[in-house]
């Protein structure tokens, strides 16, 4: 069962994310519908307040025209009769009525029903009144018309005025209410988004810190289970290299001690037979069987563990080995040496020589080529180890996947060395082996 540090992160992300998102969804909505609710109010109140103003003014404006005609009707001295002004009025009426039927339209919200009966009423009786007064100075009753005006017109007309004047103080003060409204979600909205964006940020932060934490984790079991790693596979190389030694050990001496005394007890018992004899000749052909076998042999101890690689050095070893190489693979090498030589750790000698043998067996099983160079140089600082073809080269799905790069590459970091893969300009592949002097040559000095 694992425990919590060991489980992924990767669901509570999810689900600080489907949180987020969500939130992030919620509030979208929350801000389209305080902006629609605002268009809505400026459309339907601010607007339809401006707009019936101006017909509350084209209606007082019509009523400031009534009283200019009805001051200059009242004048005496003027050259014209009272019916001279009813076209005047009737074409201010018509423009009054459909002053009013717009108003009436646009207010219909916003008026109560006892206003819009009394301005009807009061429109109407003013119309009533001015069609009596006009009646009488059609009857030739100036006097009276006059009176008509004075008394009963100018009053009406300065009550509607007055009602009129009401109407716009009170969109005036219903404007100001809508802008306080408007203001008041604008301050709602602008809360709210510093409280969404303070809850985004501490969300992100928080997703951040666990994030990290979780990485912190991750990477520490990687970097445990990489440990655990190298040191498995640096004991796995150093039991095979145990076991290489032990065989080759086994194999040169004790088969080789063995083919040896059966050499000279069949050159001991040939000796003893007469010349040209069939048996004699037999014990011969068998002689050079068991010489061949040990030669097979310490050759192939050799190859297990070059006892040379002890007793010599590197240097010494390569000497021998890479003619080995030559005359076994087929391959023609190329071996420059440069820099002073220093006495290498047996360790580091025994991985560099490991290095160079799985380099030169990829070499010879898959690049196709066949010359190789090796370059040996012994720098101030650091050994390195060079082995380069011409041939095929490494596939980019393969590059540092293989067992025997793996291997190489573990044997390059067990001795504090770094092993790199490069393409020649000419094509193939260089191994670039690098060791530093002072791991290389730390048991040495």
């Amino acid at each position: 069962m694992q425990t919590s540090s060991q489980r992924s992160p990767v669901t509570r992300l999810l689900l600080g994310l489907i949180i987020t998102l969500s939130a992030v969804v919620a509030y979208s909505f929350y801000i389209r519908l305080q902006l629609t609710g605002l268009r809505r109010l400026q459309s339907e109140m601010v607007d339809r307040n401006r707009k019936d103003s101006l017909q509350l003014l084209r209606v007082q404006n019509d009523l400031n025209s009534l009283a200019l005609a009805m001051r200059d009707m009242l004048d005496t001295s003027g050259p014209y009769p009272l019916t001279a002004w009813q076209a005047q009025f009737e074409r201010i009426r018509g423009d009054l009525e459909v002053a009013l039927q717009i108003e009436e339209q646009l207010a219909s919200a916003n008026r109560t029903e006892d206003q819009r009966r009394y301005l009807s009423q009061s429109v109407a009786q003013f119309w009533d009144a001015v069609n009596r007064m006009f009646a009488l100075a059609a009857q030739g009753k100036d006097a009276e018309a006059r009176e008509q005006i004075r008394l009963t017109l100018q009053s009406r007309q300065e009550s509607l005025s007055t009602a009129v004047s009401r109407l716009l103080v009170q969109n005036n003060e219903g404007e100001e209410q809508a802008a306080g409204r408007i203001a008041q979600i604008y301050d709602g909205v602008q809360r709210q988004l510093y409280f969404f964006l303070t809850a985004i940020l501490i969300t992100i932060v928080a997703t951040s810190l666990y994030l990290m934490h979780s990485n912190r984790i991750i990477f520490a079991r990687l970097a445990a289970l990489s440990a655990q790693r190298s040191e498995l596979a640096q004991k796995l190389i150093s039991t095979q290299e145990s076991t290489l030694r032990n065989i080759s050990r086994e194999l040169h001496d004790e088969f080789g001690q063995v083919l040896t005394a059966i050499g000279s007890l069949l050159r001991r018992a040939g000796n003893q037979l007469p010349e040209g004899s069939k048996v004699r000749e037999d014990l011969q052909e068998v002689r050079a069987i068991a010489q061949g076998t040990l030669d097979n042999i310490r050759s192939l101890s050799q190859a297990l563990h070059p006892v040379l690689l002890d007793e010599a050095g590197l240097v010494s070893t390569l000497d021998w080995y890479l003619p080995t190489v030559e005359r076994q693979t087929g391959l023609a090498l190329h071996y420059e040496k440069s820099g002073d030589s220093f006495a290498l750790d047996s360790a580091a000698s025994v991985h560099v020589y490991r290095i160079l043998q799985e380099a030169l067996n990829n070499v010879s099983r898959h690049s196709g080529a066949r010359e190789a160079w090796v370059r040996l140089k012994f720098g101030a600082d650091a050994l390195e180890l060079n082995v380069e073809d011409h041939g095929k080269g490494i596939s980019p799905e393969r590059n540092g996947r293989g067992i025997g790069l793996i291997a190489m590459r573990e044997r390059a970091e067990s001795i504090g060395g770094t092993l790199a893969l490069r393409q020649p300009a000419s094509g193939g592949t260089e191994v670039c082996l690098r060791v530093p002097r002072e791991k290389a040559a730390a048991h040495a000095e």
